[in-house]
């Protein structure tokens, strides 16, 4: 079977910075930067969660994913605390990553119910309770690693309703969307992809916009143009990357980043480069 997140972490990867290990006491707030999201691994204690109106409590030794910035209070005993590790995460593109538009705001998990994560769980406490050499860098490129283990757990489970990872979530769909992640150059005909997702035409159109929420045609375009603006982010020159991402030329490129986006190639980056400075 094909890898489903290969592609996705290649184009869109996620990196983690951490900003604490170790107990959590009374009540703490981590504030939204419009940028980060966050993962909170709760080792041990209960917390109280509360973000917007809403809140929830954690009995068991759990993660806690916002993948996009949302401000959230953590209210634990303010003696005994709650044993916790914290990262930022960093997800490549912003809002424009596909991975974390495709999350729902909040996800919470008891450590024991992410498959295969017990091993690197144990590892990352370990090394971020311990002072050892080099133990930041390793706790946050563990944290990298269970990020795909929550992405990995999400989808096997088909907890995810709508959008792509419900399409990756499909035993048909997720080969079309596979395919059109790894070649996006390709000129794929409607037929092609059910084909490949080895379904009618009919069925396969009607599934996929239930499934991911919008045609395969407009899917594949979004693609496209996601990549056309990480390459202008990486600096990489359009006349170059249209031919890698199914456009024959750059003004063909242009054309449709500006019915995507609204805005000419130049006049995004501009924009990208000003909020970024």
């Amino acid at each position: 079977m094909a890898d489903r997140l290969a592609a996705l972490m290649i184009h869109f990867p996620v990196s983690a910075q951490v900003f604490n290990t170790g107990p959590l006491c009374g009540i703490n707030t981590v504030e939204s930067d419009g940028e980060h999201g966050q993962l909170h691994l709760v080792r041990e204690g209960a917390v109280e969660v509360v973000h917007g109106r809403e809140s929830l409590r954690v009995e068991r030794p759990s993660l806690l994913l916002y993948p996009r910035p949302l401000t959230h209070r953590f209210v634990t005993d303010p003696e005994r605390g709650a044993d916790m590790v914290c990262a930022h995460l960093a997800f490549e593109g912003g809002s424009a990553n596909p991975i974390a538009a495709a999350l729902p705001p909040v996800v919470c998990l008891p450590l024991d119910e992410v498959g295969g994560a017990a091993p690197v769980l144990a590892l990352l406490f370990e090394e971020a309770f311990e002072h050892r050499c080099g133990r930041v860098a390793l706790v946050e490129r563990l944290f990298e690693v269970v990020m795909i283990q929550i992405l990995r757990q999400l989808m096997e489970s088909g907890e995810v309703q709508g959008g792509l990872l419900s399409g990756l979530s499909h035993p048909r769909l997720r080969n079309a969307l596979v395919a059109m992640h790894e070649a996006p150059a390709k000129d794929w005909s409607l037929d092609e992809l059910a084909q490949v997702a080895g379904m009618s035409r009919s069925v396969f159109a009607a599934s996929f916009r239930e499934s991911v929420g919008t045609t395969p045609g407009q899917y594949l375009q979004g693609w496209r143009i996601g990549l056309a603006q990480q390459a202008l982010r990486r600096g990489r020159p359009l006349k170059i990357v249209a031919p890698q991402i199914g456009y024959g030329s750059e003004a063909a490129l242009s054309r449709a980043f500006k019915a995507q986006t609204g805005r000419s190639p130049r006049e995004w980056r501009k924009q990208v480069v000003a909020a970024a400075g």
